[in-house]
Formats: C-alpha cells, structure tokens, sequence
C-alpha cells in the first residue's frame, strides 16, 4: 500500500519503469523518518512483482557479530548501512565505511542473469573515502543492476555522486489524505488536532506517531502552549518554572515553532496556531531568522560547559519582546 504522502515520488518512479526508463543509481531523498525505505521497499516489491519477499527483511536491526554487507530475502539483493561492528573496534560505526562500499560494489561487479539490486541507507552517511569508492560502479554499473541510494541530508553527499543518480524526493504532506491517514493510526484521535501535529512534526507523519507513543508530546505540547503565551504576555516569564532542568527540550521546542513560523510568514499563510499566527503577523521575518540563529548556538552551546539555564533565559527574554522589538539585541551567552 503506497503511503499517502509517497504517491508523488511513486508516481515519478512508476513512469519511469513504464517507459523503460529506470536509471541505473537512484537517490531517494527526504528528512529524517518520511519513509524512505519503505518507499525503496515499495519500488523493489513493484520491480520483482512480489510485495513480500522484501518486507521480510529485517535489516534495521543491530547485529551482534560484524557484517560489512547484509543478504536480502530476494537473493539478488544486497544492504549496506552504517551501525555495523567494527571487526576491528567492536565498536558500532556510526558512518559507512570504505570496506564495506568496497565489498557492496564487488558483489555487484559480479554478472547477474536476473535483476540484482544494491541498497545503500543512508548514504549521507558514508565517509569520504567511501563515497569516492562507490564512484566507478555508479558510473560503469553491471548490466541489469540497480542502485538505491537513500539520503537524509544530500548536502552531506559528495557532488561527484549526486551526478551520477537520478533523484527523488519525498515531500513533508500536511494534506487530507495524510491527515487521515494519521488518525486511521493513532488512538483516541477525537482528542488531537490533527493538522496542529503535521505542522509541530514539520510534515513527517512518523514523527507524529512516535511523539504520541510516549508522553514526550505532552511535554512538548505544554511548553510549546507556554512559548507562544511567553510572547504574547511577556511578563510570564517569571512564571517559567516549568522548563528547569528541561532547557534543551524547550530550545528545540522554540527552534520548531520559530521555523513553522517562518514557513507561515514566507508563504503568507495561517498555520493551525492561532497564537502563532498573531505573533508572526506582528514579527519582523529578519528577526525570526536572528533568533532562529541564536537558539541554534544555544543548543550547540549547551553540549559546552555554558550555563544553559541562563543561556534559555537570555533567549526566552527576546522571544518574549519578538513582536514589538525595534532593533534586534545581542544575546549573552551566560
């Protein structure tokens, strides 16, 4: 079943197969948690004409021996991913390696009668002598082979490879279908507003449905409810108890509500906030990009020795002046 937000990037893949006109390498990209795999598992189901025998593979999971490849169920099918065990360290890498780009490419150097497909997730992840490594076998690939490459970031990705492939991207979906799609997987939907959750997850439907698993997203949803009553009635501020010891979480709760706002205000829209939706109307977009900035370092800062507590403090004093500030003050650090 083609998830609902997938139906654009499946339809370019469909045409392309119905036109013969599948590329040898593709880049399947989007951020983090929109489904990129399961869009790569519905492209391989459609090429074999069986759904099931990749759905059985069970690749996500950490082994506890090293492996610089894995096997699929379709025997002409290969991964490579970053977490597996250095044979070396013992230690889980947390990029691709070089011998194992070196090892995924010599199986598909090898002459195939049926279809053989190599999967690479994520590719972003691949150190620089990885990523050059793969270079000759997306360019010179076997006949009747097929190259999947998935990427979060591809920014992260070398140039020298984004050429070589045929990218397809997966959008952030706030439309109906998704929205329904949702609350056909969620409990107690009555109790959600729906597109409010879209908009908070930045249109990842997965992020929805793993912030509602535990009671993280009632935690974000209280200080996010206390961030936009902050701007709105800056004197609260002395009432912000609530986030001590929480400092981090409620910069990266503040870092999305200052993006969403921006989207808002870039494309002239309303958002599903109405708090949102009065302060941005009344902000300079300039100084959401500056206060963007500053939670940015705030958060990177906060893996310092810095005084978060008195960092957050410093941000929140600007957020709550961001409606009617006329010139934009330099944050201390603490």
């Amino acid at each position: 079943m083609i998830l609902p937000w997938h139906k654009t990037a499946f339809t370019k893949l469909q045409q392309m197969i119905e036109q013969n006109h599948l590329p040898h390498a593709l880049l399947i990209t989007g951020v983090e948690k929109i489904g990129k795999f399961d869009l790569m598992q519905q492209l391989v189901g459609t090429l074999l004409n069986d759904d099931e025998i990749i759905r059985k593979d069970n690749i996500r999971e950490d082994l506890d021996y090293p492996v610089l490849i894995r096997r699929s169920n379709y025997p002409n099918m290969i991964y490579c991913r970053a977490g597996e065990l250095n044979p070396t360290t013992k230690n889980r890498s947390k990029e691709i390696r070089i011998d194992q780009v070196r090892e995924f490419c010599d199986v598909l150097n090898k002459t195939a009668d049926t279809l053989q497909i190599g999967v690479i997730y994520y590719a972003d992840q691949m150190n620089n002598a990885a990523a050059n490594s793969l270079l000759k076998t997306l360019e010179e690939p076997r006949e009747n082979t097929l190259i999947i490459l998935l990427a979060h970031n591809v920014k992260n990705l070398p140039a020298t490879v984004i050429s070589r492939c045929q990218s397809v991207h997966i959008s952030p979906a706030y439309d109906e279908a998704t929205q329904a799609w949702i609350a056909q997987n969620i409990a107690h939907k009555e109790d959600f507003d729906i597109p409010h959750l879209l908009e908070t997850t930045h249109g990842v439907p997965f992020k929805v449905l793993e912030e509602l698993a535990g009671d993280g997203f009632m935690h974000y949803q209280h200080w996010q409810d206390q961030l936009l009553k902050l701007a709105i009635h800056p004197m609260m501020i002395s009432q912000m108890e609530d986030f001590e010891g929480n400092e981090v979480a409620v910069l990266n709760c503040l870092q999305h509500l200052i993006i969403e706002g921006i989207r808002l205000k870039s494309l002239k829209h309303e958002g599903g906030l109405v708090e949102l939706n009065q302060i941005i109307s009344l902000t300079k977009i300039a100084f959401l990009f500056k206060l963007l900035h500053d939670i940015q370092n705030a958060i990177n800062l906060s893996k310092t020795s810095v005084n978060i507590k008195l960092l957050l403090d410093n941000v929140l004093i600007v957020w709550s002046h961001i409606t009617h500030l006329k010139t934009y003050p330099q944050i201390s650090r603490g």
